[in-house]
């Protein structure tokens, strides 16, 4: 294995570690061994146990907007786009082994000192928040600044207690029941509409 590969491979095993077990009940050793590679390796790609962790949520964070977005692109303007958030998080709960939020389940083992990684979550969460902002800009025409901030947020915490409840639950309903509640964020703004082909 080249060493990207080799990287890679370390941050996959790492990551899925940490979202199954948690990141605290996850060890170095726990790492090596499920990788399959020796201590020396990874400590030659990485400092530490809090640096696999920074690794691993920008590398999840990065597939998640993407997908998010490309959920959002492939429906139709209006309404379908912005639902689109609540489709992909059905089919994330449908077709993987399902444990809430990555980065919310790190950030609640995390102790008060550790700013690093705890700051990388923080603005992951305030980029899902810019990324909604779009989103909400793109599907509605002639609304003001106070509209996109009151839609974009109360879909954000509409999506992050559908994820977290739906977990605890072992339900999907916590994510239907949020989809139905978020068309009432929508009342009385403009949609765009779809552009001509």
């Amino acid at each position: 294995m080249s060493a990207p590969d080799i990287a890679l491979h370390i941050l996959k095993t790492a990551g899925s570690l940490f979202y199954r077990n948690g990141y605290h009940n996850t060890g170095i050793n726990e790492i090596i061994k499920e990788a399959g590679i020796a201590k020396a390796t990874l400590y030659n790609h990485f400092e530490s146990k809090d640096a696999i962790c920074i690794a691993y949520l920008e590398d999840r964070h990065r597939s998640f907007i993407s997908a998010l977005k490309a959920y959002a692109e492939r429906r139709e303007i209006g309404k379908p786009a912005l639902m689109a958030i609540f489709d992909y998080l059905i089919d994330v709960y449908r077709n993987s082994a399902f444990y809430g939020c990555w980065a919310s389940r790190i950030y609640g083992e995390l102790p008060q000192e550790n700013r690093k990684i705890a700051e990388v979550i923080r603005q992951q969460k305030k980029d899902l928040l810019l990324f909604l902002e779009g989103l909400v800009r793109r599907n509605f025409v002639n609304i003001s600044k106070a509209e996109v901030e009151k839609i974009s947020g109360g879909l954000y915490l509409l999506y992050e207690s559908a994820m977290t409840e739906s977990y605890v639950h072992k339900s999907d309903w916590p994510i239907y029941l949020a989809k139905n509640m978020a068309p009432s964020l929508f009342n009385g703004v403009q949609w765009a509409e779809k552009s001509p082909d």
